[in-house]
């Protein structure tokens, strides 16, 4: 079913789609893979009652956001979208929240301007040059080169997007998904062009880009069974930012607002009033 209810602004030379609640402070709350705006639904009710404005924007080439006409997903990309989505928004400044390929155009924005980012919000991802490497999670993270081989959307696609369950179940071990929990990621994912736009992000995808420590108040949020990062990688990312930095493991693992929404919410709304 076409998505509805969204607004549309031009920002970063595309048109991007977003839902927009709320009145006070600008927070933006960015999806990852394979998910979308949906993700944070349940989120939306007490973060508006909270007092903020709750953007929830559909990635770049995620439907029914612009698909661009060139392979143009690499994570400066992701971050200058943030960017401009704030002024385009027509704010200065905002709060960003993101989760796994969102968590990384976070902390790409507060790389690049961190007087733009109020306070930073990264779940499930910690700072990239936090990680280290070890044969578990070079295995874990092998949907980074499987999704950059010959038919990596045929496979994607197959069996109504079987895949999306696969990788909720590999990152999120011992949880037990609900279908419903898939529906919105598989009804942007089939819509023309998007799924080959997700991958997009992972033919892209290299080195991280961006030099020195992020300038921005940072709150790390991890998940205790994580079916890749570990507690000592969400930890080693505070060597990373200069300014106050906290880390918190919680309930579940990479798709742990999903699956804990209480603690996590509790967790985001102690970061943003404090």
């Amino acid at each position: 079913m076409p998505e509805t209810g969204y607004h549309t602004v031009e920002a970063n030379g595309l048109t991007h789609a977003y839902f927009d609640d709320g009145e006070g402070p600008l927070l933006i709350l960015q999806h990852g893979f394979p998910d979308t705006a949906h993700s944070w639904d349940e989120f939306v009710t007490p973060l508006v009652a909270a007092g903020y404005r709750v953007v929830r924007p559909f990635g770049r080439g995620i439907a029914p956001s612009e698909r661009p006409t060139h392979d143009d997903y690499a994570v400066t990309d992701l971050a200058n979208d943030l960017l401009a989505l704030i002024t385009a928004l027509g704010a200065e400044r905002a709060t960003l929240v993101g989760h796994d390929w969102g968590a990384a155009a976070a902390w790409g924005a507060a790389h690049l301007e961190p007087a733009r980012v109020e306070k930073l919000v990264v779940v499930a991802i910690p700072h990239p040059n936090a990680l280290r490497p070890t044969p578990a999670k070079v295995w874990g993270v092998r949907h980074f080169v499987a999704n950059r081989l010959p038919r990596a959307e045929a496979r994607f696609r197959r069996d109504d997007f079987a895949e999306i369950r696969t990788m909720y179940e590999r990152w999120s071990p011992g949880f037990d998904w609900p279908d419903s929990e898939f529906e919105a990621a598989k009804n942007a994912y089939a819509h023309p062009g998007t799924a080959d736009a997700a991958l997009g992000y992972y033919r892209r995808a290299g080195l991280w880009p961006f030099r020195g420590k992020v300038a921005v108040e940072t709150l790390v949020i991890g998940g205790e069974s994580d079916g890749v990062a570990t507690r000592d990688d969400f930890e080693r990312s505070s060597r990373h930012v200069s300014a106050r930095c906290t880390v918190k493991m919680l309930p579940g693992g990479h798709f742990l607002h999903r699956e804990h929404p209480e603690p996590f919410l509790a967790t985001l709304l102690e970061a943003l009033t404090r």
